[in-house]
C-alpha cells in the first residue's frame, strides 16, 4: 500500500478546522526543566520554525535509571497544562517529557497534520540524544492522548526500533475530524491507509480508555486494541470515565497500569 498523501490534510480549509491551538505558557515549575527544541522543517503550508521559541517542550526528570515517556497531548491543551500531572509520573519513577505542537504553548509556526507527524520524529531524536548525553536510561515509551495519538502512532509504526512501547489514552484508530471537508473517496482512502498503519504496530501497547467516552466510544478502543499486530498488549477501561476525566475517575488504576507497562 502506497503512503497516504497527507498534504490533503494540510489544506487550511480542512486541517485548520480541526486544530484548536492555545498560546498559553507559564514558567516551568520546580521539578521541571524547560527546553526549546528547534525543528528545521519545510512544510507544505510554507511555514518555518524560526526565532526564540522553536517547539516548546518541558522535561520532568525523576530517576536517571528510570524509563522516560514522550507525551503528546490532546487538542486544545499545552505542555504547561501538565505541570500538575507530571509529578504523578515522577512518583512512580517515570521521567516525563511533554512536547507542544506548532502554534501551541510557546511554539512558533502554525499547526498542520503532516508537520505534527514530522516534528514528532525530530523530538524523539532530540530526546534520545539528550537522555544519552546525561547518562539516563534510554528506555523510551511514546504516549498519545486523544489527538496526540497521531504523532504517537507515527513513531510507533515507523520508528518502533527506537521505542520500548506505545501508550494510547482516549484514542481511536481513525483520522477523526481531520478528514472533514474532504470528498468521500479521498477521506475513505486516507482512513484506509491510516488504519493499516495503526494495525501494523508491533511494539508493546497499552490502551487506557473511559467506558463512558462519547467522543471516542470504547468500542473503537476495543477494535483498535484487537487490530494491533503486537503480541504484548493490554486494554484498561475505566468505569464511569469519559474522554477527559480518566484521572479523576481512576487515577490509581491508570498509574498502576502505566507503571507495570514500563517496568523492565
Amino acid at each position: 500500500m502506497s503512503p497516504a498523501d497527507l498534504a490533503k490534510l494540510d489544506d487550511p480549509t480542512i486541517s485548520m478546522n480541526s486544530f484548536y491551538p492555545r498560546r498559553q505558557w507559564i514558567p516551568a515549575p520546580d521539578g521541571a526543566e524547560d527546553h526549546s527544541v528547534a525543528t528545521d522543517v519545510t512544510l507544505a503550508v510554507a511555514d518555518k520554525i524560526t526565532g526564540e521559541g522553536g517547539l516548546s517542550c518541558r522535561f520532568f526528570p525523576a530517576e536517571p535509571t528510570g524509563p522516560t515517556i514522550l507525551f503528546f497531548y490532546g487538542n486544545g491543551e499545552t505542555a504547561a497544562d501538565y505541570d500538575d500531572i507530571a509529578p504523578l509520573y515522577n512518583q512512580v519513577g517515570i521521567n516525563f517529557f511533554v512536547a507542544d505542537y506548532r502554534g501551541y504553548g510557546r511554539s512558533d509556526g502554525f499547526p498542520a497534520f503532516s508537520t505534527m507527524l514530522a516534528d514528532a520524529d525530530k523530538v524523539l531524536k532530540w530526546l534520545t540524544a539528550m537522555l544519552k548525553a546525561r547518562g539516563y536510561s534510554c528506555r523510551v515509551f511514546v504516549m498519545g492522548r486523544s489527538m496526540g495519538r497521531h504523532p504517537a502512532f507515527e513513531l510507533a509504526a515507523n520508528f518502533g526500533d527506537r521505542l520500548n512501547g506505545l501508550i494510547i489514552e482516549s484514542g481511536r484508530p481513525t483520522l477523526g475530524n481531520f478528514t472533514q471537508g474532504l470528498d468521500s473517496v479521498a477521506a475513505e482512502e486516507l482512513e484506509s491507509k491510516y488504519g493499516a498503519k495503526v494495525r501494523s504496530i508491533e511494539i508493546p501497547v497499552l490502551i487506557i480508555h473511559g467506558e463512558a467516552d462519547t467522543l471516542a466510544p470504547v468500542e473503537q478502543a476495543v477494535t483498535m486494541f484487537q487490530g494491533f499486530r503486537s503480541q504484548e498488549k493490554r486494554l484498561l477501561t475505566i468505569p464511569g470515565a469519559g474522554h477527559n476525566d480518566l484521572l479523576q475517575k481512576g487515577v490509581h488504576e491508570y498509574f498502576a497500569a502505566i507503571k507495570e507497562f514500563v517496568s523492565p
